[in-house]
């Protein structure tokens, strides 16, 4: 696909009602309504990695109560906020937001040749939906906290903490509506805002992974959205949608929940996939194996994936029929996600690897997701899933699947891409140091887990049988090693972004468009807007990369 040098097709384009034409973005822009693509894209990565510092400082205090059997190190009732906040804030405020609206935003106008998305005030207002959310989810704990866990199920969400759980359920309304105004705003600017030069077979990957991520996003999030607002009423206002006692039936709810929750975990790790397709050929100089297998199967994911939410609920009573219908699209999903990974692994094979931070971590990934969808493929078939159902096994799998699937991702693309945001390289010793940990810590958390669901120990507990407390203790410590991990990387970012090398405009030799303007991007990205001349991932046939004049960076 792609580019680099300005062709005689390149296309000049009027500048973008509304836009500040100023030669660069200074540090206060970062915290004004501000429209540009790329100051979104970094508030919304910014500001998620603060929320996930602090659901993760909850996770290593739950950690540490679980580290004896008895609760002696806080009260129950804080055990279970703590819980149900760590889940939240984690899945809607660091993963979604950071991969979608973090990358997303950042990534997409570059990668196709625009100036900016389709809808830049829409855009801004998505952002700032996300502050207030997390405001009222950390502001609920004045009221109690919350108590009913992040799925909140009724009726449990409906006897306990009325006013945290109501303040929990605007929250999540708050970020779901910012998730469906952020994916029409992807669907569009993909299909109308294209460099007249760059065809469908020559989108980037990680754009297929946003038309996909951005397609379930608006079939699945409006059903979440009505759920809560019935449970809302049913908290506040005495209606009796989901209360037994009031007619109601709580198993709808379920159905309501986990139509959007499942796919959830497809939004979560879609954009994820599309970092992976970017970064694997990049660093291993090679063209990517099966491109159209891998853009097809991104879309198949988010299809397939509308069809497998009661796989959660083969304990709530569902009939034979459901359960081995559900059974059976479960098990299909894994069908195109493997699909990816035997691309990823094809494309690596025979490469000239470059294991630099981004690389580890994408390696780290598939390793960690193999693992995690292997789990996942148990758990979907009804008799397995009855059998360990509520246990730390599905702990231990999903994390395995959102941790060191989503999560390594996320760091593979921060390691890549931090020189066109900020111009500047991170420091490799200190990166390489950030992924050892991580990724020791990571196993030494979550695999304990499975043995403790084998043998019977329930989820959500803060209290436990004696017969666990050695294998409780072992992920403590690995969520300990988690928490120090994270360390290397912040004096990393913090350090490197004003005293680090100068990055130049393509460190890697990378080929997408987003390598042919300056980094860190001027406003508007590109006078002249570049012609796509070559494919995106033509690796090792001769193709010279880009490599754009560079601005004087300011030494700080």
């Amino acid at each position: 696909m792609a580019q680099a040098n300005l062709s005689p097709e390149a296309t000049k384009t009027p500048p973008i009602e509304g836009h500040p034409h100023l030669p660069d973005w200074k540090w206060y822009d970062y915290f004004t309504f501000n429209i540009d693509h790329k100051v979104i894209g970094i508030q919304y990565l910014v500001l998620a990695f603060i929320f996930y510092l602090i659901a993760g400082l909850m996770a290593v205090a739950m950690r540490t109560e679980l580290a004896t059997p008895d609760s002696d190190f806080m009260d129950p009732s804080l055990y279970n906020a703590l819980l149900t906040n760590h889940g939240t804030i984690m899945i809607f405020l660091w993963i979604v937001p950071a991969a979608i609206g973090g990358f997303g935003n950042y990534l997409v106008p570059l990668m196709i040749g625009a100036r900016d998305m389709a809808f830049p005030k829409l855009n801004a207002l998505a952002f700032w939906l996300n502050p207030p959310a997390g405001a009222l989810l950390l502001g609920s704990f004045l009221f109690g906290g919350a108590q009913a866990g992040w799925t909140s199920y009724p009726p449990l969400s409906v006897i306990t903490a009325n006013t945290a759980q109501s303040m929990w359920i605007l929250a999540v309304v708050l970020v779901g509506t910012s998730s469906i105004m952020g994916s029409v705003n992807f669907l569009v600017t993909i299909w109308k805002m294209r460099v007249p030069s760059m065809k469908w077979d020559q989108l980037p990957l990680f754009c297929w992974a946003m038309v996909a991520t951005s397609f379930l996003a608006l079939f699945s999030t409006p059903v979440l959205a009505a759920g809560l607002i019935l449970l809302l009423f049913d908290i506040n206002f005495g209606t009796g949608f989901f209360q037994p006692d009031a007619g109601g039936n709580v198993v709808v709810y379920q159905h309501l929940f986990w139509f959007y929750s499942h796919p959830a975990v497809y939004l979560m790790i879609l954009p994820i996939f599309g970092i992976m397709s970017e970064v694997i050929p990049v660093h291993a100089r090679k063209p990517i194996f099966g491109y159209k297998a891998i853009a097809y199967s991104s879309l198949t994911i988010s299809i397939v994936g509308l069809f497998v939410w009661v796989h959660h609920m083969f304990t709530s009573g569902t009939p034979p029929w459901m359960r081995i219908f559900f059974t059976i699209s479960t098990l299909i999903v894994a069908v195109p996600t493997g699909i990816k990974i035997f691309s990823w692994v094809a494309t690596l094979w025979g490469g000239k690897i470059r294991f630099t931070s981004a690389m580890l971590f994408a390696v780290g990934l598939l390793s960690m997701f193999v693992f995690g969808g292997l789990s996942g493929v148990t758990l979907g078939t009804a008799p397995f899933d009855i059998h360990v159902h509520d246990t730390y096994y599905v702990v231990g799998h999903f994390h395995y699947v959102l941790f060191g699937g989503s999560v390594f991702g996320i760091y593979a693309g921060i390691y890549h891409w931090f020189p066109k945001m900020t111009g500047r390289m991170l420091n490799e010793t200190l990166g390489r140091l950030h992924f050892v940990l991580t990724f020791i810590g990571t196993n030494l958390t979550f695999a304990p887990m499975h043995e403790l669901g084998m043998q019977g120990m329930p989820r959500r507990v803060a209290m436990y049988d004696p017969q666990f407390v050695g294998l409780n203790q072992l992920a403590t410590i690995g969520a300990f090693t988690l928490g120090i991990s994270v360390l290397p990387m912040l004096i990393n970012v913090i350090w490197s972004w004003s005293r680090g090398p100068k990055a130049g405009g393509n460190p890697w030799n990378a080929l997408t468009l987003e390598w042919t303007t300056p980094s860190p991007p001027p406003v508007e990205n590109w006078t002249i807007l570049p012609a796509v001349t070559h494919g995106p991932y033509e690796y090792g046939v001769g193709i010279q990369p880009p490599q754009p004049d560079q601005p004087a960076l300011d030494e700080a």
